[in-house]
């Protein structure tokens, strides 16, 4: 496994657990999830450090 593969696996699996093709789209749909599941991450993370 890549570095790359390990930062897209959280869209890769969101999306074989829709039955959607990650590859299809350009990767759009993955990129998608990859944004959400950051997002979350990164907003608990600093709420942790500022709280």
């Amino acid at each position: 496994m890549t570095l790359s593969d390990a930062f897209l696996w959280p869209g890769t699996k969101a999306c074989e657990r829709l039955g959607l093709d990650p590859e299809a789209d350009a990767g759009l749909i993955r990129w998608f999830f990859n944004t959400l599941f950051y997002l979350v991450i990164g907003l608990v993370i600093v709420w942790i450090i500022v709280a």
